[in-house]
């Protein structure tokens, strides 16, 4: 029921009376929507939990939130308890518990919160070990989670507006929210649960301004029965965009959170602190170097918010593991990998790590009169797995649906298909030599005539074209287009998978002609296609036959245990056990084992089934006891082992601007004096605040000739002259994901190339650039590499052709 706000002058006595312990201001009383909820509580609640004038109070006593994020989905269910024991052995008092909407309501209005997505089976469990709850329902989340938690089936519409007040997606958005209240409003603290706060919807002053959208999200959890706080968090550099007074507004950082707290306070002049993201490391994207966090910062940091009193929450307290077809994508595309470890205090497999003891050696030093730390539970069984050869195997193009026909090839989306893969086929007749060439294929393709690969095209070096060789009779073109996880934040989420039409054929000295009249093949990868495959037997000759395919083994365990299958042997694709899909893998790295959760195994005959979109080197199964996160193979890269190699114009000319960027760590817009049009954007860094060689970047993003960003699709690195690839990650495709927690770093190791850097964005094509902002590097003053002078260039013709 949706609250009904009262005139406090009317009932300021009467409120007076009821609530001589709280000391909130009145006028966030009303804001936050909590007084009404308050008189309608018909049973007194066990506990109460309010937003005092300097501090949280709970029961109307000072509360400090130490709190940690843990993703009920990124861990098995079985292993819930262990990993909440381990929560709350580090020293947390409550675990962030985020929803993703696309797993919930997998169809429109088909719901789903049983298994891996019971919510509400996750809280009581919390609360049995005496955790409390904050929750994050979305609708959307990030969390380099597919499309960021928005359900795929949105893009059916073509002109969406996600994250908007486009009525479509503000139906689809209220009903979810309702249903959301249906199955865990009974567990807020009014009411006896676990939960103490609610967020609404998560950093949208990254996406926009629009305070009604936010209003409207805000009304629609009040209308689904939540009455516990509601609250918003932002960056610091967007803190003001889309504020309202009616949330409570909270700040995500990584480090320096001095600076991030007193950003906070220009909008919250009184009240408690509080961060809603720290991050003690960072998650992995496909082809680029693991991510380890600074744990001595980390701890700095920590204690610094310790002892001001604030409150926090580690993202992430657990990782775990992206199951299924859920991972995410970073922008422009970074694909994510399957292993969220993300240097966390509690590693993947919810074993301790030096994090964690110091961590918890910490927050001993903060405890709260009266409480305790227990001790962590005891490491669950590991086992290995010796290497065992798949005896079966199942080629894709054996195994294919009833097609469906159209002349022009479509989206996924307009297939009514969720994930997996998506395969196009026409009939080519004979003819020379020629380019293949699509608008954008999302996300990667492979081409194949007559059944032969003839080369592959792949979204994140913005290659959409194969050469065909000569054909002397006609000839099936076949287009498996793999669906790698729809990007996840920014207006990129807009992303929809397969061929962007038209596809042309070109032949030299002749214009390209369309190819029309498609067969469409859906293969979703679900349990019924599964199902449906027809084995044949692993011939010795042909064991490591090159093409897609499924390839199954029996492996008999005697005792399950946590494992890490040894993906080395394989090249792309899935890995289902006893029929749980474990998530991607890829011989590119840097992950190149895939957790297996103990219970998922059984003692005796155990089925393995891989999906290998290349063709294994060997297709044998075997297991370790400790996992691979950080070894990368870029020669095994079938589109991108190494940067392209360019040609930059000897002259750029005179710059679009030139000036010196503010010390601090600040968001910086730039406006020029007059529009530039260009496919490329180059910074050249000229000079450092500290004197010394480096130069950094956390992010940069463009903004047209109205000041509003540009969407970074498309976008790719066209040139960066230095780049630290070895030590840590610094490539340069950092400055345009959108994530201002990592940066694009120049080479700090061995090699330590001086002034002037150049860092060149290639848009894709000739766009009308109107200025752009900067956001340094994030952390303490005297962190190296922040510039200081600099020019900007903007022209098609910056890299020669």
């Amino acid at each position: 029921m949706r609250a009904v706000y009262l005139n406090p002058i009317v009932v300021n006595s009467f409120l007076l009376l009821l609530l001589s312990r709280c000391v909130w201001p009145l006028a966030l009383l009303f804001s936050l929507g909590m007084m009404p909820a308050a008189f309608a509580a018909a049973p007194a609640p066990a506990h109460r939990f309010e937003i005092g004038a300097n501090e949280f109070l709970l029961d109307g006593k000072p509360f400090q939130i130490r709190c940690g994020e843990l993703h009920a989905p990124r861990v098995a269910q079985e292993y819930w308890q262990h990993r909440l024991r381990m929560v709350k052995a580090m020293g947390l008092n409550i675990v962030c518990a985020y929803l993703f909407w696309n797993m919930h309501e997998p169809r429109p209005g088909e719901f789903n919160w049983s298994g891996q997505a019971d919510a509400a089976a996750f809280c009581r469990a919390a609360q049995a070990e005496g955790l409390w709850v904050i929750l994050r329902p979305g609708p959307y989340a990030c969390a380099e989670w597919e499309m960021g938690g928005l359900p795929w089936w949105l893009l059916k519409h073509d002109d969406v507006k996600l994250r908007t007040r486009d009525p479509r997606y503000l139906e689809a958005t209220k009903r979810y929210l309702k249903e959301v209240g249906r199955e865990l409003g009974p567990l807020q603290v009014t009411r006896g649960g676990p939960i103490l706060m609610v967020q609404v919807e998560n950093e949208y002053g990254f996406y926009g301004k629009d305070s009604d959208y936010m209003g409207e999200l805000r009304g629609a959890l009040l209308d689904a029965g939540f009455d516990v706080p509601l609250f918003a968090c932002n960056p610091k550099q967007h803190l003001k965009d889309g504020y309202r007074a009616d949330l409570f507004p909270v700040v995500n950082f990584g480090t320096d959170p001095e600076g991030a707290f007193k950003a906070l306070r220009e909008i919250l002049p009184t009240g408690p602190l509080m961060c809603g993201e720290f991050y003690p490391g960072w998650f992995d994207t496909w082809g680029a170097p693991h991510h380890t966090g600074n744990p001595t910062r980390y701890l700095t940091d920590l204690g610094y918010m310790l002892k001001a009193g604030a409150s926090f929450s580690i993202y992430m307290a657990h990782g775990g593991t992206t199951f299924g077809f859920f991972t995410g994508a970073d922008r422009p595309f970074k694909p994510d990998t399957s292993s969220y470890d993300y240097d966390a205090p509690i590693s993947e497999a919810g074993w301790v790590t030096p994090q964690f003891e110091q961590t918890r050696a910490l927050f001993a030093q903060h405890l709260l009169p009266g409480e305790t730390i227990p001790q962590p539970p005891p490491r669950n069984p590991v086992i290995s797995i010796a290497p065992v050869a798949a005896t079966s195997l199942a080629r894709v193009f054996c195994n294919l649906p009833a097609p469906l026909t159209e002349e022009r090839p479509r989206t996924m989306e307009a297939y009514d298909q969720d994930y997996g893969c998506i395969l196009y086929r026409t009939q080519l007749p004979p003819g020379p030599a020629a380019t293949l060439e699509a608008a954008a294929i999302h996300d990667v393709g492979q081409v194949f005539l007559d059944g032969q690969r003839i080369g592959f095209t792949d979204r994140r070096s913005r290659n959409f074209r194969v050469q065909l060789p000569e054909r002397t009779h006609p000839v099936t073109l076949d287009i498996l287009v793999e669906a790698m996880g729809r990007v996840n934040f920014g207006v990129e989420v807009h992303d929809r998978k397969g061929i962007h039409a038209p596809i042309t054929l070109a032949v030299a000295d002749q214009a390209p002609a369309e190819l029309r009249d498609w067969e469409i093949f859906r293969l979703p990868f679900d349990s019924a296609m599964l199902d449906a495959l027809r084995f044949e037997a692993v011939q010795p000759a042909g064991a490591a036959v090159g093409v897609p395919a499924f390839w199954r083994a029996t492996v008999k365990i005697e005792q399950p245990g946590d494992c890490f299958l040894d993906m080395r042997p394989w090249g792309k694709g899935f890995v289902w056990v006893n029929g749980h899909n474990l998530g991607r893998y890829w011989n590119i790295g840097p992950q190149q084992t895939m957790y297996v959760p103990g219970p998922w195994l059984k003692a005796g005959d155990n089925e393995i089934v891989v999906l290998d979109l290349l063709g294994p080197e060997q297709p044998v199964i075997a297991a370790l006891a400790k996992p691979i996160l950080d070894q990368l193979r870029p020669q095994l890269d079938f589109a991108r082992a190494k940067r392209r190699e360019v040609k930059l114009r000897t002259d750029f000319g005179p710059p679009a601007h030139a000036d010196s960027f503010a010390a601090g760590s600040n968001l910086q817009e730039v406006r020029f004096g007059a529009p530039a049009r260009g496919r490329y954007f180059c910074l050249e860094a000229l000079t450092a605040h500290d004197g010394g060689p480096l130069a950094s970047i956390a992010e940069i993003a463009l903004l047209d000739a109205n000041g509003q960003p540009l969407s970074t699709e498309g976008w790719t690195i066209g040139y960066v002259d230095s780049e630290e690839r070895e030590r840590e990650d610094g490539t340069a495709e950092n400055a345009i994901d959108g994530q201002t927690a990592n940066f694009w770093r120049t080479q700090w190791g061995e090699a330590q190339p001086g002034f002037p850097h150049r860092l060149i964005l290639d848009l894709g094509q000739s766009r009308v650039v109107g200025g752009f902002r900067y956001v340094p590097r994030q952390g303490a003053a005297d962190v190296p590499g922040r510039i200081k002078e600099y020019r900007i260039f903007v022209a098609d013709d910056l890299i020669d052709p």
